[in-house]
């Protein structure tokens, strides 16, 4: 009976080695570790995505340690890996803010005013993946009712400046069409 158990056991060893290693025709083996699994954005959102025509986006983003994004928001879905640096996300329109740091995975709010900040001393490195309808512009800066220039918050602390440079909107010559993005 022994020798049936060991036998029935080395059977079942020899089988998933033959199994794991027919995925990996290199005989190195293949590490997956998970990083994130979620079905809501940072505000508690459900993740909805663009019902026609989806086109995916990959994007590297740099941000200078002080620089503070302008105020915008997303109508579709974005996801952001943070490879390097701290930085600090706040919903405007609820005041609550979010600190991600290297290694954080984001899935950023839909439809919401909010701005980030590089709070730390070194760039911040994210991977942003965009999930858009075909042609679609994912990211809408808020506009000053009064100036008609992007909306940027606060001042970037220690002297850092923004990434971003926005020009103020100007109107589409006359005769040219302007598409909405």
């Amino acid at each position: 009976m022994r020798n049936i158990l060991a036998s029935a056991l080395l059977l079942a060893a020899a089988s998933y080695a033959t199994t794991a290693n027919a995925l990996d025709s290199s005989a190195t083996p293949v590490v997956v570790t998970p990083l994130a699994s979620k079905t809501t954005t940072a505000s508690g959102q459900p993740i909805t995505l663009p019902q026609k025509n989806v086109e995916v986006q990959v994007s590297a983003y740099q941000i200078a340690p002080g620089a503070t994004l302008p105020v915008h928001k997303h109508p579709f879905p974005r996801y952001a890996y943070v490879e390097a640096g701290t930085l600090k996300v706040t919903n405007v329109e609820a005041g609550s803010s979010n600190t991600y740091k290297t290694g954080d995975f984001i899935v950023e709010m839909i439809g919401q005013w909010h701005q980030a900040t590089n709070i730390g001393t070194d760039p911040v490195k994210l991977l942003v993946i965009d999930q858009v309808e075909q042609g679609a512009k994912n990211t809408i800066l808020k506009q000053s009712p009064a100036t008609g220039s992007a909306v940027r918050g606060r001042a970037p602390p220690q002297g850092g400046r923004p990434i971003i440079h926005v020009s103020p909107r100007r109107p589409p010559a006359a005769g040219s069409a302007r598409s909405g993005g």
